[in-house]
């Protein structure tokens, strides 16, 4: 039998069971009775793994809640096809498949032979947990300019033709260009300026020499 947690006991990035699904506690909150006789709640900020919803439940401190059959394997990206994203346990040599909706976006991020490790519930795959770098072929750059992500720098692979990576937070492209701008003016007054000295000194030199008299013997 699973073993049980009340909710007292519950604290951040723990796991527990809730109405037949597995949750990951995000923030947790006391609050302790001020008055004799009054119960102590737990507000806890959780997210559900089946379907990745985040939000908030409060709970009375002696609230008891299974732990979750929750287990992780490692697992290679095989192929992709209308049934879903196929990948092979490397300890069985199992086929596990997953929905897009389970990876979100991150299935952008998927290359042949990828190792990831497959989270499962109740012997179920239910997610995906990638390796902290991912090597991906660049096919094509270029700036752009979005309304949401103000100036951006567009960088298309192989997985993702149109991804957007956010290259000046709140700067527009006018700031980008007045910087641009900035820049080459001081590179140029620089340059100026020592021209200016070269001939502001040998203008000098000449001045000296016209103006010097040969001694008397």
């Amino acid at each position: 039998m699973a073993a049980l947690i009340e909710a007292i006991a519950i604290k951040r990035k723990m796991f527990f069971e809730f109405e037949s699904a597995p949750y990951h506690c995000l923030e947790v909150e006391v609050s302790r009775p001020t008055a004799r006789g009054g119960q102590t709640l737990v507000r806890i900020k959780m997210r559900n793994l089946l379907t990745r919803a985040v939000f908030d439940r409060t709970f009375k401190a002696g609230e008891k809640f299974v732990e979750p059959d929750l287990t992780t394997v490692d697992a290679s990206y095989l192929y992709a096809d209308g049934t879903g994203f196929h990948f092979m346990d490397q300890e069985t040599f199992d086929g596990l498949t997953l929905q897009p909706e389970m990876l979100g976006d991150d299935r952008q991020l998927l290359v042949d032979n990828l190792m990831v490790q497959v989270h499962k519930f109740n012997g179920n795959p239910i997610g995906v947990q990638f390796p902290p770098h991912v090597e991906l072929t660049v096919t094509s750059t270029g700036a752009r300019f979005d309304a949401r992500l103000q100036f951006c720098w567009r960088a298309a692979s192989s997985r993702d033709p149109e991804p957007l990576v956010q290259l000046h937070p709140r700067r527009g492209p006018r700031s980008w260009r007045r910087r641009c701008r900035r820049k080459s003016a001081t590179s140029s007054s620089g340059s100026s300026s020592a021209s200016f000295r070269s001939r502001k000194e040998t203008s000098r030199s000449t001045t000296l020499c016209r103006t010097k008299r040969p001694s008397n013997p």
